[in-house]
């Protein structure tokens, strides 16, 4: 091979670490988006479990109020009872006594039931709001750590970038534009090395997609300086120059 698919070949090693360190950038990037999101989500769940204990609240005042006005008409049927003339009067009055009693009961039973839900609302928003806190602090961190980590990579990626672009430069701008559009299509893997299977002599294939080459191809390959592309896969094919000489 010549000086360019050796060329090729060391820009695709530059690449991968180009988008290596790019991804480790990522990372710490997307972990600061993690952090933020889950403060986010616990936000709102504080936010939902305050609006649920608003309407309990309104709904356990609704039956408090319910509760004083039908106090006031029990007390007035305490008086009709007092002042009751016959037997079958009083037996209806106490009746309704009766009746407006055991409804009362049942209110002051459904007044504790929210009562008890509102303190559970409470001691829920307390732990929310302690879990927020908590996260913050970690958000915070978390950021601290990324925007150092972020400096690092940034200068790694500056240097890379650099040798990348040197390496590139000695590359003819059709054989380059071939690189980039291959790297674009396989996350940055646009070279495959051509393998001999084993067992088989002058029997080779595509590292890529270990779909079969031609001994013509090969040929090509150990003896022109040109691109030669896997048929299946469309990936740069190069011969494997570890076991050169």
């Amino acid at each position: 091979m010549g000086p360019v698919l050796n060329g090729l070949i060391k820009l695709q090693s530059i690449e991968n670490q180009l988008r290596a360190v790019k991804a480790k950038l990522n990372r710490c990037r997307r972990n600061v988006i993690i952090q933020e999101n889950q403060v986010r989500t616990l936000q709102s769940a504080l936010e939902a479990k305050k609006e649920e204990m608003q309407l309990t609240t309104i709904q356990s005042d609704h039956l408090e109020l319910e509760l004083k006005t039908r106090e006031e008409y029990i007390s007035k049927l305490r008086t009709s009872l007092n002042g009751a003339k016959t037997n079958k009067e009083y037996a209806a009055v106490l009746s309704q006594l009766n009746t407006s009693r055991a409804d009362n009961s049942k209110i002051e039973t459904q007044v504790l039931d929210l009562m008890k839900d509102i303190e559970a609302d409470k001691a829920e928003c307390d732990k929310i709001r302690q879990q927020i806190e908590e996260q913050k602090q970690l958000l915070e961190k978390t950021r601290k750590e990324s925007e150092q980590l972020a400096v690092k990579y940034e200068a790694q990626i500056t240097v890379i970038q650099t040798q990348w672009d040197q390496v590139a430069a000695d590359i003819p701008p059709e054989q380059l534009g071939t690189f980039k559009r291959v790297t674009e299509t396989y996350d940055g893997e646009a070279i495959a090395i051509v393998g001999e299977e084993e067992g088989k002599t002058r029997t080779y294939n595509c590292g890529g997609c270990f779909m079969g080459i031609t001994i013509e191809s090969v040929n090509l390959l150990l003896t022109k300086d040109e691109i030669i592309r896997c048929p299946n896969c469309t990936r740069i094919l190069v011969m494997d120059t570890t076991k050169e000489n």
